[in-house]
């Protein structure tokens, strides 16, 4: 009689234990050296520690190619990861990012060595998902953009620098001005840094648009002039002016960069009659000094500036986040999802514990969250939800719900190429009364009763009875 065979000589590991990833390579990256991990057996010493110099890296990436290596994954350290990531890429290796809170170590083993291993381990069997990162272009165009930020943030705190010793003098310029960095207003501040003092003389510097009157900003202008604040006044508007030389030199780049992405759609030649379009520009640099509306309409082949509350500047900074393929993500739901913009789903037991957004940091969330935020005032769909949804929910959680339908609204215009048309305020406000008396009539019916509806006299609204 046949001996039958025991159940474990037949087992399998599970499809997800497999090994995938036969010649993967772990890195732990750090700022003056990295450690790497390959397979065992593809090398004697199958851990070692490379120093962080670019030929140490170029001797890094020989030795994965000499060990058959073909994948290699490392955690996103900082920004020191960037040098060795491009070299390996350039290299025709498959490199993957994560996130180091994703792949945390046995509590009590950490060490540099061990770092590596269990990534190289982790990633043996295909259990590490890469973090996003957008085509060259984009990255470029993402590393112009996020410089540009900095610089505007740099030139705004030297604003505030000049307003404080304007304060000091006791000149209220900021009081009866708009904008202290205005066409009034600077036109004043250089008056009074070549050694105007006639407060009638400076007032009628003042741009016809402005709303006060000569006599009210001559009254704002009578002050004490101390020699070491006009300094500080002087060194603050010379540094204000280097920093917006800096945006307009970005600008440029930024341009050129655009111009040299693939058209998806002909637009018309740039015109500089929409100030909108980039042709008025203020002095503190708040949108890029070209044509930038018929620039990005061109390279996604629609125009996001038609939902509302997306103005160029937040649509550039979106598209320099996520760029304009969206088959990265699988729906508008896995997108919304990704922007940490979805409710979250932290249930046990069957008991829903929390629906808190998982926290990420996201610029492209970021700007849109800006952007639901200035639907407040609003007479548009999107402005009544917003405002629903505040009186319901609170503002910020308002403000993350109409993110989340402009991320879906979004996707759904760069994956299909749908146009955007506000359907207004009163159709919203109609179909939502349509949703919530459908709701009611639903109820009433599981409780036993009728609604019906009635006409009051002497209004054309109606009224539900019960």
């Amino acid at each position: 009689m046949k001996k039958a065979e025991h159940p474990s000589n037949k087992a399998q590991l599970p499809k997800h234990l497999q090994q995938l990833n036969l010649f993967a390579a772990g890195i732990d990256i750090g700022s003056k050296s990295h450690f790497v991990a390959v397979p065992e057996g593809t090398d004697e010493q199958p851990v070692r520690e490379f120093q962080c110099f670019t030929a140490d890296l170029h001797r890094l990436v020989d030795w994965l190619i000499s060990c058959l290596v073909t994948t290699v994954v490392m955690e996103s350290t900082g920004a020191y990861w960037i040098p060795l990531f491009e070299i390996l890429e350039s290299r025709g290796l498959e490199v993957k990012l994560v996130n180091a809170r994703h792949v945390k170590n046995v509590p009590g083993r950490k060490t540099d060595v061990l770092d590596c291993q269990w990534l190289q381990q982790l990633h043996t069997y295909g259990l590490l998902e890469g973090a996003f990162r957008p085509p060259e272009q984009i990255c470029a165009l993402r590393a112009y953009l996020r410089h540009r930020m900095n610089q505007v943030r740099y030139g705004a705190a030297h604003i505030q620098h000049m307003q404080k010793a304007l304060t000091q003098m006791n000149l209220l310029l900021h009081n009866v001005v708009s904008d202290l960095t205005g066409v009034t207003g600077m036109r004043i501040i250089k008056a009074l840094l070549a050694g105007e003092r006639d407060p009638q003389v400076l007032a009628g510097m003042r741009d016809k648009r402005c709303k006060n009157s000569i006599e009210t900003i001559a009254k704002s202008l009578e002050g004490n002039y101390r020699p070491e604040h006009l300094f500080s006044l002087k060194q603050a508007v010379e540094s204000f002016e280097f920093y917006q030389t800096q945006i307009a030199q970005c600008d440029r780049e930024i341009e050129s960069l655009l111009a040299s992405f693939d058209a998806k759609v002909m637009t018309t030649p740039p015109t500089n009659s929409d100030p909108e379009d980039g042709a008025s520009v203020k002095a503190q640099g708040r949108a890029p000094a070209f044509n930038l509306k018929d620039e990005l309409q061109r390279v996604t082949g629609v125009d996001l500036t038609k939902i509302d509350g997306i103005d160029t500047t937040t649509a550039l900074k979106v598209i320099s986040e996520i760029g304009i393929d969206m088959s990265r993500w699988n729906s508008e739901k896995h997108f919304a999802s990704w922007l940490g913009l979805s409710p979250g789903s932290k249930i046990t037991g069957g008991k829903r514990l929390s629906g808190k957004t998982k926290p990420v940091v996201n610029r492209a969330a970021a700007a849109l969250r800006m952007a639901a935020s200035s639907l407040y005032r609003s007479q548009c769909a999107l402005g009544a939800y917003y405002r629903r949804m505040k009186a319901r929910l609170g503002a910020p959680k308002a403000i993350t719900a109409t993110a989340h339908k402009l991320a879906r609204l979004i996707y759904s215009m760069l994956k299909h190429g749908n146009e955007y048309t506000d359907v207004g305020q009163d159709y919203y406000e109609q179909q939502y009364k349509s949703r919530a008396l459908k709701n009611l009539k639903a109820r009433a019916r599981q409780l036993g009763f009728d609604l019906v509806e009635t006409v009051v006299e002497n209004t054309s609204k109606n009224s539900v009875l019960a």
